[in-house]
Order: structure tokens, then C-alpha cells, then sequence
């Protein structure tokens, strides 16, 4: 009966190659796998429109809030006096006078999230406040919980403005039944030039990564994004080419930097991105790996995102690029996103290096890529199995020019045998 079985598999696989050979069939197949990219790209399209039409309707009714918040002020009510609509348009043109500063200093991007911010902080301040004046069973004359929630507000993104644009180091010490030696490797992700820092900025971190002697340099994807141009990707391909290593420096794609737009909007594609990476004699690796001074292996992957359809489609698996290579030899794995845990660890990979998450970015949702299954972890150091797991926060930031759930940072990794 098995057999049975099994013939009728390879009758049906054997019916199925003959008919896809045929011109006619052909053009079929490819008509529904081009309709079906259409119908995908149709619901991306429409998601991205729900969610931008919900977020504008929160902003909206955020703004009423606290239009609404701010009349309350005693100035506010100096200046309008008793007159109900008189307050909330001196409270309205406030926030709209704040909204302008914000954007013409920090572009709208950072302007909303400046909004969104003071809107929590007055939700909070006004809940408190409520609990307060009921427990006291009394009114009070001045709003005081909206003087704090605006202070609060400044403070935490004055926090979080410093914490994105300076740059920390980030250290840990692993250790390896391999025969490697000690082995300082250097790695960082996420610079998204431009944003935090251009691409000569770059410079005063290699210097500071160039003092502390690496054997290795990794940069693990988003070097540039789509609002990088041309001037500042080639300086700062030129600012990687000043690092000093034993073994030079080894780069993987991240999901920003072949762009999601059209290349002529930032005037390069991929391939010059490459180009100038490798005359600065970085190594670029796309589901490739190499094998360094015969003592370990570098294997840089193809990125997730080359898994959708507008890309490549398809990104090898990593058991597939450890095939063939020697398991008593250390073996780095670059990784941007860092989703691909359990099969990384199957694989045996002895160190996988990720970037991506932006360490979590804001409290309190630093945590929501994991609770959403977008990525296996979000900052910092896991050990599965034999393999370990590090996640950068990144060098930089990509439009956004806060942190609060970490710090910008590159990392520097001890290796030595046990």
C-alpha cells in the first residue's frame, strides 16, 4: 500500500512538471503568481491606510484633548477670561504653536512623537489627579497635574533626545569550547546615515572603535536607508574604510538599505552601495560565508526582507549556508532582524549578531516586536542551546530621534576558549 502510495506521489509530481513545461501553461502560472503579487501588494497598501487613517484620527482626538488640557491653565485663562470657546482656542492655537516648533526643529515625524508623548503624560497626570480630588472630595483652583505632566513630558524627551544621539559602548565577554584563541570583535548596526549623525560624523566612532584595537568589524545591515543620499552613503563607506583590524571588516543587508522607494529619490541603488563599500575594503556578504585566518567563520544572510515579493522572494535557509562547513571551527552568524532563533540554534551557529529592533526604542512599548512575534528578541544577550544571541540598539536611529528604552550604542564582544 505504500508503495502504492508513493507511486501516486511521483504520477502526480511527474503530471505536474509536464503540464508547467508547456508555453500555454506557462503563461497561466505566470499570470497567477503576478496576480497574486498584485493582490498582496493591494493589502500592504490598504494596511498601511488603515493604520495611517487610525493614527491620524488619535492624533486628531489628541489634539482635542489636550486643547482641552491646556484652556485649563491659569495663563490660558488670564488671557481668555471666562469665555468657554475664548480658552480653547487660546489652548488649541498652544498646541498648534508647539506642533510648528517641534516640526520646523525636529521634522513632523519627531513632532508627533513629541504630541503623542505629552498626550500620555497627560492622560496619566489627569488620572492622578482625579484619584486625588476624589480621595480629598474637593476641588482645587489650580491645575496643578498639568503643569506636571508638561514638565514630566520635557524632561523624559530631553532623556531620550541625549540617549539617541550620543553613542555608548556596549561590552560582553563569551566564552567557547573552540579552538579560537581570543578574538575582539567590533559590531554595529543601525547607523541609518543621516538621522543622528552624516556620513562624516561616522568618523568620530571609527576613531573611537579604532582605539580599542578589534580584531573584527561587523555591520550588521541598515547602514543607510532611503532618506540617505549619495554625498553621505560615499562618506561614510569612506569613514568604514579608516577601520584598523586584524581581519577586516565584514557587512550583511539590512531591510532600509536597498530602499523601499524608488533609487532615485536618494540617487544610488544597492549595487553602488556595495561598490563603495567594497573599495573601503568591507566584505560584503549576501547568503555567503567565509572562513577567516582558518579559525572561524563569518556567514552574513540575506536579509528577511528579501523574502517579500517586491524583492528577491527568497533568502537561503541557514541550515542550508552551514552546510559544508567544518562544526570544530567558530562560526559569527549576521543576521539584521533577529527572528530566526530556533533555527539558528539548530544549525549549531556558535554567535548570531542582530541589529533592527532599535533596542525597543520608547517605553512602554520597547517590548511590542516580541508580544507580536515580529522578532525572537528585542535588546541585548540570549544563549539557546550552544548558540549566543546578541541584539544591538544601534549606532543611530532611523527618523526618530529619541530612545528611552536604551541608548545608542556599538558593541564590543570578548571571545575567548574556556
Amino acid at each position: 500500500m505504500e508503495r502504492g502510495k508513493a507511486k501516486g506521489v511521483r504520477g502526480a509530481l511527474a503530471y505536474f512538471v509536464s503540464w508547467q513545461s508547456s508555453p500555454e501553461n506557462k503563461r497561466a502560472l505566470s499570470i497567477i503568481h503576478y496576480s497574486l503579487f498584485i493582490a498582496t501588494e493591494v493589502i500592504f497598501i490598504l494596511m498601511w491606510g488603515i493604520i495611517l487613517i487610525v493614527a491620524v484620527a488619535l492624533l486628531g482626538a489628541g489634539f482635542v484633548y489636550l486643547t482641552v488640557c491646556f484652556s485649563r491653565f491659569g495663563f490660558i485663562k488670564k488671557l481668555a477670561g471666562e469665555v468657554s470657546v475664548k480658552r480653547r482656542l487660546f489652548g488649541l492655537l498652544c498646541i498648534a504653536a508647539i506642533m510648528a516648533a517641534l516640526t520646523i526643529t525636529l521634522g513632523v515625524v519627531n513632532a508627533a512623537i513629541c504630541i503623542v508623548n505629552l498626550l500620555l503624560f497627560f492622560i496619566i497626570a489627569d488620572i492622578v489627579g482625579l484619584i486625588i480630588r476624589k480621595a480629598a472630595k474637593k476641588e482645587r483652583k489650580h491645575y496643578f497635574e498639568g503643569y506636571a505632566a508638561l514638565l514630566a513630558a520635557v524632561i523624559y524627551l530631553c532623556i531620550g533626545f541625549y540617549l539617541a544621539n550620543g553613542v555608548w559602548e556596549k561590552d560582553y565577554s563569551l566564552k567557547t569550547d573552540k579552538d579560537i584563541g581570543q578574538l575582539k570583535i567590533i559590531q554595529f548596526a543601525d547607523s541609518h546615515v543621516g538621522t543622528t549623525f552624516d556620513g562624516e560624523g561616522l568618523n568620530k566612532y571609527i576613531d573611537e572603535m579604532n582605539e580599542l584595537d578589534p580584531d573584527i568589524v561587523v555591520i550588521t545591515g541598515d547602514f543607510v536607508d532611503d532618506d540617505t543620499d549619495r554625498e553621505n552613503m560615499i562618506a561614510a563607506s569612506a569613514a568604514v574604510g579608516r577601520l584598523k583590524t586584524k581581519y577586516g571588516v565584514y557587512y550583511c543587508f539590512g531591510n532600509h538599505d536597498k530602499g523601499y522607494y524608488d533609487n532615485s529619490r536618494r540617487g544610488y541603488n544597492s549595487d553602488d552601495l556595495v561598490a563603495e563599500l567594497e573599495k573601503n575594503g568591507v566584505t560584503v556578504l549576501e547568503d555567503e560565508s567565509v572562513l577567516v585566518d582558518n579559525r572561524f567563520y563569518v556567514v552574513g544572510r540575506a536579509d528577511k526582507s528579501e523574502e517579500l515579493e517586491g524583492r528577491s522572494g527568497y533568502r537561503k535557509p541557514i541550515d542550508e549556508l552551514m552546510q559544508g562547513l567544518d562544526k570544530d571551527k567558530y562560526t559569527i552568524v549576521l543576521d539584521h532582524q533577529p527572528n530566526d532563533y530556533d533555527a539558528e540554534s539548530k544549525a549549531n551557529a556558535d554567535l548570531v549578531l542582530s541589529g533592527h529592533t532599535h533596542g525597543g526604542q520608547m517605553l512602554p512599548i520597547n517590548r511590542i516586536g516580541e508580544w507580536i512575534g515580529a522578532n525572537d528578541y528585542t535588546y541585548g544577550y540570549k544563549r539557546i542551546g550552544s548558540t549566543d544571541f546578541i541584539v544591538t540598539s544601534g549606532i543611530s536611529d532611523w527618523a526618530i530621534d529619541f530612545k528611552t528604552g536604551c541608548r545608542s550604542e556599538y558593541v564590543v564582544i570578548d571571545v575567548s576558549e574556556n
